[in-house]
């Protein structure tokens, strides 16, 4: 490992100052602050072959996301799956792609997020804590945005992964990350993370609105809520430990009993599966189409361990996973949007964060 990069101090900052009964000399030192830091999955840079592969050859190398040993996967996925994924992922990307703005769907959301918990702290807090987002993989980076909230003097930094249920894919690689740009400090702030929140019921209880809200504005009710999951492989819970599964289904049990429904009425799913071992099951793709096929004619789907949405939700689920309802026979295909920016789920975020704060304010 390399030398630690001196923390860069933000000397001209307006609330610079030298320490009270410091020498002359003294470097100008900011104003002790508390930061939050947002974190989400990612997001390519652009739609082009270069940027899609520079993205997905960065998640896809993470030892969390994939687990084989790099002499067996590396080959196969520098000279395979980065020159074909690319070409399929571009297109997907550009199929959602948010051309005003010049960026992906969940860019522009985790921005707004970010706006609106920044105000609703601004208000409790003054200017006393700072708020900002990273990326786990592509740009802003984690490692920039520790250094940036460091220059501006916090002294103690809130690390909080948007996933609600924990594992080792997503929440444990966010906070690898950033306790890898710690490493970087010479000057390093005070931190702590933020854990899961699945069972906070004023997460569930935007969960709950969210649907309630989407079924009253359907032209009918759906036969069938589905709880769709990102997935994992299947032993990385069996033989792992990962508790994301566990998590997964309280979610939706919670949510089931919030909504007052049956155990016929909903149900917990997984998709996006990746390579050929087993992963979680049941797949949403496939179940889909048994629902049709049983009769169930009229689904509403949402996605539970998204905090926004993003290609996983925009393009699998309403594009390809809705395929295969209609394919099957289904008639009526309703995506309930993620919880994006939505003042229910901005409280609930902002809650998390007030709890985590406990002794630092």
């Amino acid at each position: 490992m390399g030398l630690m990069k001196p923390t860069r101090l933000n000397v001209n900052a307006p609330d610079a100052r030298c320490p009270a009964h410091a020498q002359k000399d003294h470097l100008r030192i900011p104003r002790e602050k508390i930061g939050i830091l947002l974190a989400n999955l990612g997001t390519p840079d652009d739609t082009d072959y270069r940027s899609m592969r520079r993205y997905l050859g960065e998640f896809l190398s993470d030892k969390r996301v994939i687990d084989y040993p790099s002499w067996k996967w590396q080959p196969i996925l520098q000279g395979i799956v980065l020159s074909v994924r690319p070409f399929k992922s571009g297109a997907a990307y550009r199929s959602i792609w948010n051309e005003e703005a010049g960026e992906s769907p969940l860019m522009t959301i985790t921005k707004q997020q970010t706006a609106a918990i920044r105000a609703a702290l601004a208000a409790e807090y003054g200017d006393r804590v700072m708020v900002d987002f990273c990326m786990r993989y592509g740009n802003p980076s984690t490692q920039s945005k520790v250094a940036e909230l460091t220059a501006e003097g916090c002294t103690r930094i809130l690390f909080f992964p948007l996933y609600p249920q924990y594992a080792g894919a997503t929440t444990a690689t966010a906070n690898d990350q950033f306790f890898r740009a710690l490493m970087e400090e010479n000057w390093q702030p005070a931190s702590r993370t933020v854990p899961p929140y699945f069972d906070d019921p004023a997460y569930i209880e935007a969960l709950a609105q969210s649907v309630e809200r989407a079924c009253a504005a359907a032209e009918h009710k759906p036969d069938m809520l589905i709880c769709s999951y990102h997935g994992l492989p299947q032993r990385y819970v069996t033989e792992g430990g990962d508790p994301y599964h566990c998590q997964c289904q309280k979610t939706t049990r919670l949510l089931k009993e919030r909504l007052g429904w049956t155990d016929s009425q909903i149900m917990t799913t997984f998709q996006s599966k990746f390579g050929p071992e087993e992963w979680l099951q049941p797949y949403t793709v496939e179940e889909v189409a048994r629902q049709a096929e049983k009769g169930n004619k009229r689904i509403a789907i949402c996605a539970p361990a998204f905090s926004a949405d993003c290609i996983e939700t925009l393009e699998e689920i309403n594009e390809e996973i809705r395929e295969s309802f209609e394919h099957a026979g289904g008639e009526e295909f309703l995506y309930i949007p993620c919880l994006n920016a939505d003042p229910l789920h901005i409280k609930a975020l902002v809650g998390q964060i007030r709890t985590n704060l406990a002794g630092w304010t």
